[in-house]
């Protein structure tokens, strides 16, 4: 399966994040390398992580971090990677912060974002950067979450219900049928499997009740 980021960006940002979890206490893993840590496909070029404040002191006290006002995070610049820092009651998500800490699983040693909220949370970036590369890789991220990940559809759909975002269950079919499926290498599959997938997940896809 081809990488859609070269190596050269993606190594050193593992070995950081690898460094981060012997280093730091508690942090959850959102971003691209929370697809991978899920899925196995694709890793990331930055790592975006969710931090409580007192781990957010601590990076201010052991690492150069800059204030984004605009964006509503912290940055820690590197050669080749950042670290972009999400904090309650500061940064904004489509989902407050402060509930997206609340879902949560281990895997692989690290605390990662749930599939179901994670889908949601690059959904929102796809939407803000649909035109670009890394929207792309957006697209890329979200379809490989829905396949290799244990995602669950009618969870996904409580949560936009819950949060009143019912509106990106279109954007996500948008995804699901604008992806042209002579690109599925990118998700680890030929052309007739995920032609296969792509109907039968449309199919549950109706399926689902319009109250959920």
């Amino acid at each position: 399966m081809k990488e859609f980021w070269p190596e050269l960006l993606t190594k050193a940002s593992w070995e950081k994040l690898i460094a981060l979890k012997k280093e730091i206490k508690k942090f959850i893993v959102i971003g691209g390398w929370a697809v991978y840590l899920w899925t196995g496909m694709h890793k990331s070029k930055d790592i975006d992580i969710i931090v409580d404040l007192k781990t957010l002191d601590y990076f201010k006290k052991h690492y150069c971090v800059e204030k984004n006002e605009s964006i509503k995070k912290y940055q820690v610049k590197f050669d080749k990677f950042d670290i972009d820092i999400y904090v309650p009651y500061f940064s904004r998500f489509i989902i407050p912060i402060e509930e997206l800490m609340k879902h949560t699983k281990k895997v692989s040693g690290f605390e990662v974002l749930e599939p179901e909220f994670l889908v949601i949370i690059k959904q929102s970036a796809q939407i803000s950067r649909k035109e670009s590369v890394k929207g792309e890789k957006d697209v890329i991220d979200i379809l490989a979450l829905i396949i290799k990940a244990p995602f669950d559809i009618k969870k996904y759909f409580s949560i936009l219900k819950k949060y009143k975002i019912e509106h990106y269950a279109k954007n996500l079919l948008d995804i699901i049928r604008g992806f042209d499926a002579k690109r599925s290498e990118w998700l680890g599959m030929n052309f007739k499997e995920f032609k296969t997938w792509q109907k039968n997940f449309l199919k549950e896809l109706k399926q689902i009740p319009k109250n959920l």
